[in-house]
């Protein structure tokens, strides 16, 4: 079966982040599935198969399995309407039961997901730390307004909230030690914020656990930090853009719905672009 490169949350025609999806009759065994991803290189892989009414779905990075991946969902959309129609998909993960709807547009496909459900908490201030050191960021870069937490979407991350646009620009972290320490924390990514307006954040997600420097988009980390700022008390007025990958070269955009309880799933929302294979 032909892997489609679909690339997920971009802008119009250009940018994303680009996802493999796999479409079969039945999943292949995981160490096939893994070797796919490895294969084809992008930072997630979504494998799909109909289950019953719905769709099994398993999403591997190239380097581990992930339990939610919010770019290669979107992905899915896209691929499941261009395939089946306009309209929405069940989808049974390996820990949770979500949507995905897609509607085709001209030359790209708009999509939309329901996340699993969001919880946060407070950072560690050893992680933190170490963090910090791993990224060359010191205490007084950090946004007092958004406090370091641990966010959770469907997978688990770790939100720094930096206080300038320049130090998000200059991100930089080694490979090895962010990838030891991330599996060590057991984190997916590594989401850096900044504030533009209170509905409007710039983020970068270091994603070395999965065996990638940075990710272009990541709706997974989008969720999870949707519903952080709902856990905060922050004035989102119902929803939030992200902008990400500019530094990348690779500018995706990300909208999220944020519902008023606590801990609800969280709306994320993109349009996806289908590259060359």
């Amino acid at each position: 079966m032909t892997v489609l490169r679909i690339a997920a949350f971009s802008d119009g025609n250009i940018g994303g982040n680009p996802a493999g999806v796999w479409i079969g009759d039945a999943l292949p065994d995981a160490a096939a599935m893994q070797a796919i991803a490895a294969e084809v290189g992008f930072s997630e892989t979504a494998f799909a198969a109909p289950a019953g009414g719905s769709w099994r779905v398993r999403y591997f990075s190239p380097a581990m399995e992930v339990p939610f991946c919010g770019h290669a969902t979107i992905a899915l959309g896209a691929a499941l309407a261009h395939r089946y129609g306009d309209r929405s998909f069940g989808l049974h993960l390996n820990d949770a039961v979500i949507s995905v709807s897609g509607r085709r547009d001209r030359d790209t496909i708009a999509a939309a997901l329901q996340s699993p459900p969001t919880r946060s908490a407070p950072l560690d201030a050893g992680l933190r730390d170490a963090l910090l050191d791993l990224f060359g960021y010191a205490a007084s870069d950090l946004d007092p307004g958004l406090p370091p937490a641990r966010i959770h979407g469907g997978a688990d991350h770790v939100v720094l909230a930096l206080k300038s646009r320049d130090a998000l620009a200059r991100m930089s972290y080694d490979f090895d030690r962010g990838r030891a320490l991330m599996q060590q924390a057991g984190l997916v990514t590594i989401a850096l914020v900044t504030v533009e307006t209170p509905r409007l954040f710039h983020v970068r997600n270091a994603f070395a656990a999965g065996g990638v420097v940075e990710d272009p988009a990541t709706g997974a980390a989008a969720a999870a930090f949707a519903g952080y700022l709902r856990d905060i008390g922050w004035p989102h007025g119902g929803a939030i853009d992200i902008i990400q990958g500019e530094d990348m070269g690779a500018r995706s955009l990300i909208g999220a719905e944020i519902g008023a309880a606590k801990g609800s799933s969280i709306l994320i929302s993109g349009t996806a672009r289908f590259m060359e294979s």
